[in-house]
C-alpha cells in the first residue's frame, strides 16, 4: 500500500487525484453496454470530478448538503457521485425500483438540493417537489443536460467525451473532509412504509477501502460490477477499487451470457455478485468454456449463499471466494474466506479483527456459546444513525453493561467453537407456530434437496389454530415438474412435527430486489390478496 492507503484516514477523492497525477492514462471506469464500450482515464475522471464539485459549489451547496441520484448505472452516475464527495456533499443514491411516493419521501428526508436522473427513470420522480432541480445524466429531456449544468465551455454529446476539452467556469474550492462527515445516505426501504436513511461517514467508508489490501487490490485490478450503484453491495468494492488505482468495469444490466463474455474480454480479476447471479452463471452449459483464469477474488453478500453453490463456485471458478455478512448500518461483520475453509461453507465466516460480536436474547441478555441469539456488533465501521429518525436509531442500537454501542442486525444465528457464525433467519421472518420457533431457512434447505426444486422461500402466514404456520413457494428446475401436494408430503416427511408446512405453491420465479434478495413481504401480500392461493 502507498502512504495514503496506510493512513488511518484518507478520502477516495484524494486517492483518485493521486492516480490522476502519477498514472493519468490508466483506465478508471469502463461502461460496457452490449457491444458499446466507453471509458474514462484517471486524468479524465479527476477533471470531471472537479467540474462536478465546482458546479455544486457554484450552486451554493456546502459540505453536508445533499444531492440525490435516481438513474441507471453509467459513467456519468459514478463521476457525479465521486465529484460530490470531493466537495463534501452527501450523496443519496435512490433505487429506481422504489415507488414514486417512496422516492418523494426519500428526496424530502435527504433535503436533496438537486436530483440527477435519466430518461429511463425520470418518470418515477413525478411525486417529487418541482422545486428540486433535475439534471439529466444522459443529456435527455429528463432535466437540464449534465454538460449544460457543468457550464462547460464546449458542450459535447456526453461528459465522458467532453473531458479534456471542457473547462468548469470556476475552479473547485478545496474542502478538508473530516472522518465524521456524512458520506452518503443509503435508504433501506423503497416499496412501502417510511424509508430509513442510513447515514454512513467518510471514516466508515475508509475502513472499507483499507481492507482492500487483504484481497490484492492494486493498479492491475479489474473489478467487474453488474449490481447497481445505488446498492451498498456494489459500493463496498467500487470505492476501494478506485482508491487502489484499479479499473472498474460497469455492466449496467446483468445477464449471465454477457457477464461471462465481459469477464473474459477484460481479464477481470475481481467481482461482486449476489447469490442468484452465481446460481445463474454456474447453471449455464457453456460456463466452463470461458477463460476465467485471470480472477483473483470473487465476493458475495446481500442474501443467503447456499453451501452447495459455494462449493460449485470453488470447484469450477478460479480464484478465492469471499462472502461478506453485515449490515449497511455497519457494526459487526463476518467474513468467510471459503477457499481457506471448505468445511465451513454452511457459515458466513468469522468476525475480522476489531469487530466485537455478541448474541443476545429477546430480553437483551447475552446468550451462552452455542445458543442461538440475535447478532449485534461493534466495529470501526458504524453508521452515524438513521437520517432525522433518532427513535429508529435507538431501536437499532444495543449497549452492553459498560455502555459500549452495538448495532442490532435483526438476524438470528449461532457461533460455533471456532467463532464461525451460522445464520438462521431474520428475526422478523422467524415463524412462531404453536409456541415453537420455526426457522424458514431450515425448511427452505430441505425443499432445495428435492431433485426437481430450484429455489424455495418459506413465509409465516396467520393461522387460527397455530397463530402462524409455514407456507412454501417453490420454483422448479428447468424441465422438471412436481405437484404441490407431492412436494408438501415430501417435505413434511423430513421435518419435525412443529415445522410442518401448511401449503406449497409453485411460482415461475421468486420476487427479488435488484440485488437478489427474495421479497418475502410480496409473497405474504400476494397470498393474502388471493385468499390463500397464488396464481402462477
Amino acid at each position: 500500500m502507498n502512504d495514503l492507503m496506510q493512513a488511518e484516514f484518507g478520502t477516495v477523492a484524494q486517492a483518485i487525484h493521486r492516480h490522476a497525477v502519477h498514472s493519468p492514462t490508466r483506465r478508471a471506469l469502463v461502461e460496457a453496454t452490449g457491444e458499446r464500450t466507453r471509458a474514462l482515464t484517471y486524468a479524465q475522471l479527476d477533471t470531471l470530478m472537479d467540474q462536478v464539485a465546482a458546479a455544486l459549489q457554484r450552486d451554493g451547496l456546502q459540505p453536508g448538503h445533499a444531492i440525490a441520484i435516481c438513474a441507471s448505472t453509467s459513467i456519468e452516475y459514478a463521476a457525479v457521485f465521486l465529484g460530490a464527495l470531493r466537495a463534501g456533499v452527501v450523496v443519496a443514491p435512490l433505487a429506481p425500483s422504489s415507488t414514486p411516493v417512496s422516492l418523494a419521501r426519500m428526496l424530502a428526508d435527504a433535503d436533496a438540493r438537486l436530483v440527477f436522473t435519466d430518461v429511463a427513470n425520470a418518470g418515477l420522480l413525478g411525486e417529487a417537489p418541482s422545486s428540486i432541480t433535475r439534471i439529466a445524466l444522459d443529456g435527455s429531456a429528463a432535466g437540464m443536460a449534465l454538460n449544460h449544468w457543468l457550464a462547460a465551455s464546449k458542450a459535447a454529446e456526453s461528459p465522458a467525451m467532453a473531458v479534456g476539452a471542457a473547462q468548469a467556469i470556476q475552479a473547485v474550492q478545496a474542502v478538508q473532509v473530516q472522518p465524521s462527515w456524512p458520506f452518503n445516505i443509503i435508504y433501506s426501504s423503497g416499496t412501502t412504509g417510511e424509508p430509513k436513511g442510513i447515514v454512513q461517514s467518510h471514516g466508515m467508508r475508509w475502513t472499507h477501502v483499507r481492507r482492500g489490501d487483504a484481497y490484492q487490490y492494486g493498479a492491475d485490478t479489474v473489478m467487474l460490477l453488474s449490481t447497481p450503484l445505488y446498492s451498498n453491495t456494489t459500493l463496498v468494492v467500487f470505492f476501494p477499487t478506485l482508491a487502489f488505482g484499479g479499473t472498474v468495469v460497469l455492466m449496467p444490466k446483468f445477464d449471465a451470457a454477457g457477464y461471462l463474455k465481459l469477464a473474459q474480454a477484460h481479464r477481470a480479476t475481481h467481482t461482486m455478485l449476489v447469490p442468484v447471479q452465481y446460481q445463474r452463471l454456474m447453471a449455464r452449459p457453456d460456463f466452463d468454456a470461458h477463460d476465467l483464469s485471470s480472477f483473483k477474488f470473487k465476493f458475495c453478500t446481500s442474501a443467503p449463499f447456499a453451501a452447495a453453490l459455494k462449493a460449485d463456485v470453488l470447484k469450477r471458478w478460479p480464484g478465492g471466494l469471499v462472502e461478506f455478512y453485515g449490515m449497511t448500518e455497519g457494526g459487526g461483520s463476518f467474513i468467510l474466506e471459503a477457499h481457506l475453509h471448505p468445511a465451513k461453507l454452511h457459515t458466513v465466516g468469522r468476525a475480522p479483527e476489531g469487530h466485537d460480536i455478541r448474541l443476545i436474547d429477546d430480553s437483551g441478555q447475552e446468550v451462552a456459546l452455542g445458543e442461538a441469539g440475535e447478532v449485534v456488533g461493534h466495529s470501526p465501521g458504524m453508521m452515524l444513525g438513521y437520517h432525522r429518525q433518532p427513535e429508529k436509531t435507538r431501536e437499532a442500537e444495543w449497549f452492553d453493561a459498560s455502555g459500549k454501542r452495538f448495532i442490532r442486525t435483526g438476524d438470528i444465528g449461532r457461533l460455533d467453537e471456532d467463532g464461525f457464525l451460522t445464520l438462521f433467519d431474520r428475526k422478523k421472518d422467524m415463524i412462531i407456530s404453536g409456541g415453537f420457533n420455526v426457522y424458514p431457512s431450515d425448511l427452505e434447505a430441505v425443499l432445495r434437496e428435492h431433485p426437481a426444486v430450484l429455489e424455495a422461500a418459506v413465509v409465516g402466514m396467520p393461522s387460527e389454530q397455530w397463530g402462524e404456520t409455514p407456507v412454501a413457494f417453490v420454483v422448479m428446475q428447468p424441465g422438471q415438474a412436481a405437484r404441490p401436494d407431492e412436494l408438501l408430503q415430501w417435505v413434511n416427511q423430513r421435518v419435525g412435527k412443529t415445522q410442518r408446512v401448511a401449503a406449497v405453491h409453485l411460482l415461475q420465479e421468486l420476487p427479488r430486489s435488484a440485488i437478489g434478495k427474495v421479497l418475502k413481504r410480496e409473497l405474504r401480500d400476494q397470498y393474502g390478496q388471493d385468499g390463500g392461493t397464488i396464481a402462477l
